[in-house]
């Protein structure tokens, strides 16, 4: 394990972090505003689902933590909550949009601090460093895609946050800085609480942590030879002391796996049911084949069972999150592997104060983990250029934003502090990489951001018959209660302003009884509807319409929107 080293020069929080910090809030604040007044905050449909876990724990008939459900991990809902109390901050999502911004401006500050960390030599005069993480958070921060997508309640942002802390705290620990690694432990924890993609970098950072400590021990932690006795005790005080940094870098790490586990073991009966239960990524995958082609349908996706394929969907993914035209993609791919070779070759040295730059390999992770997870977990990614011609998933490509951003900044640094150019080819070196930046960023704004363009492709008919059906539910008396499977379209709900107390949905029976609990309110509602509920809410093919299409209730209105099930709304009694 590392040796003391000088820490990383200057203070947490000093002026340029502070200047960073509101450059980076006002970015936030103004994009927000944009989307918001142009009603694209709420596109997603995985947003509105957020939001309204995060409503549900306390606006419900069986209100309390069981409402955050399974499959999606808890901390983005739990971050809400505060947030979308207010009844107006619920309808028009700015409530879940809050913790996603606050997440982008952790980000940018964190790829500043990053960056610095690795790169600089110790001292607070070392401008290259300076510069390199400038141009880290600048590039970061000014993706289009990522703007967009913090002005929503989706997870990603908040995610890369802690992901981008977390690589900040193990360099920093790299660098001599003891509190480093528990700070490093808890945002691990954190995003392992946000997105799964925190599990396998948990692992990651565990595993390096335990073989560089085994090789530490071997190394370098008894002396050997004719040494003094003192010696022998003082490396044995630090073997013992590595030995219990492990076991706690490992536990807390560890901690928010295990506890969810335990908790679907508990709760569902199933410690993997967000893996392999009726609402994982396999069973929805499962069911949308079923319903796009019940008779000749292909079992597979792109990439399925094909890890190197799988890889290449997730960098295709990341080249559109960084420009909207192919050449320029493929510049950034060429910046990430010109920045690896370069770094392994000019920063090999061993200076004691120098550049710690090993540990931003942690950053390519995510290619690792969805190139596994498009293969082998049912997580598809469809782009527009490649078959099947579509969007879904697209955003995941979000995920190399850093590493593409902090290969850009090791570039520029390279070229300020390589003493083999001479000042106009370092100049060249630094205009090109400002090239690809413009023109990538330039050719979005030009067009339309992917992920803003993906959620406008598939959610269009979707928001449409949610704002049909609001106008309808809005007519319904304040105290009536309407039953209705929220699953799908809960939008039209909080489009309407419903509390959600006023629902009897999926989610009010006791999920401990499994097939089914019998004595829940849902199951009841469901087998005699007229006795709990005042109108119904039923789309074609959902629990609601197959229990309630026979018994001949009150049709008030028919709806029918193309690429959506039809819905019908009921009087009960």
């Amino acid at each position: 394990m590392p040796k003391a080293k000088p820490s990383a020069p200057s203070s947490s929080w000093d002026s340029e972090l502070r200047l960073l910090a509101w450059l980076a809030t006002c970015v936030s604040v103004i994009a927000f505003l944009f989307y918001y007044k142009r009603g694209e905050v709420l596109l997603y449909g995985d947003a509105v689902a957020h939001i309204n876990i995060a409503r549900r724990v306390f606006d419900s008939k069986t209100p309390g933590l069981l409402q955050l459900g399974t499959v999606w991990l808890p901390l983005p809902h739990l971050l809400m909550i505060p947030f979308v109390i207010s009844g107006e901050m619920w309808r028009r999502g700015a409530g879940g949009s809050i913790p996603s911004m606050a997440g982008y401006v952790f980000a940018v500050i964190g790829m500043f601090r990053l960056t610095r960390a690795a790169l600089a030599r110790g001292t607070d005069s070392d401008g290259a460093a300076h510069i390199a993480a400038w141009t880290a958070a600048v590039i970061f921060a000014a993706n289009p895609n990522l703007i967009y997508m913090q002005s929503t309640a989706m997870g990603e942002v908040l995610y890369l946050a802690l992901f981008i802390w977390a690589v900040v705290f193990f360099v920093e620990w790299q660098r001599g800085n003891t509190k480093a690694r528990t700070r490093c432990g808890l945002c691990l924890a954190g995003a392992c609480l946000t997105r799964y993609d925190g599990w396998f970098l948990a692992a990651a950072m565990a595993a390096v942590v335990i073989v560089r400590a085994i090789f530490y021990r071997e190394g370098g932690g008894e002396p050997r030879g004719r040494k003094h006795a003192h010696e022998s005790k003082q490396a044995a005080g630090r073997g013992s002391g590595m030995l219990r940094f492990v076991l706690v870098f490992v536990l807390l790490a560890g901690a928010a796996p295990v506890l969810w586990l335990a908790y679907n073991g508990i709760v569902y009966g199933n410690p993997l049911e967000f893996e392999n239960g009726p609402y994982s990524a396999q069973a929805i995958e499962r069911k949308t084949q079923v319903e796009e082609s019940p008779v000749h349908r292909s079992p597979d996706h792109p990439g399925s069972g094909n890890p190197l394929l799988a890889g290449m969907y997730f960098v295709k993914s990341a080249e559109g999150n960084m420009a909207d035209n192919q050449w320029l993609g493929r510049g950034w791919i060429l910046i990430a592997l010109g920045a690896v070779v370069a770094a392994a070759f000019a920063l090999r040295g061993k200076q004691e104060s120098g550049p710690v730059v090993w540990p931003l390999l942690f950053l390519f992770v995510p290619l690792l983990f969805y190139a596994l997870s498009i293969a082998y977990g049912g997580v598809p990614i469809f782009i527009p250029n490649w078959w099947p011609f579509s969007y879904y998933n697209v955003r995941y490509g979000l995920q190399l934003v850093p590493a593409f951003a902090m290969a850009a900044a090791i570039l520029v640094y390279l070229a300020i502090r390589s003493q083999a150019f001479d000042r106009r080819l370092r100049m060249a070196c630094g205009f090109g990489v400002v090239a690809v930046v413009v023109a990538g960023y330039v050719s979005i704004w030009r067009d339309v951001p992917i992920c803003l363009k993906e959620a406008q492709v598939n959610m269009h008919s979707r928001t449409q018959l949610e704002r049909e059906l609001a106008q309808w539910i809005e007519k319904l008396p304040a105290d009536s209660t309407l039953l209705m499977y929220l699953g799908d379209h809960v939008g039209a709900v909080e489009r309407a302003g419903l509390p959600l107390r006023h629902t009897i949905n999926e989610g009010n029976h006791r999920v401990w009884k499994q097939p089914a609990d019998l004595d829940g309110l849902w199951e009841r509602a469901l087998a005699n509807p007229a006795q709990y509920a005042d109108f119904v809410l039923a789309f074609e093919g959902d629990p609601v319409w197959q229990a309630v299409h026979e018994r001949h209730l009150d049709e008030v209105v028919e709806i029918r929107v193309t690429g959506q099930a039809r819905a019908v709304l009921y009087r009960a009694r």
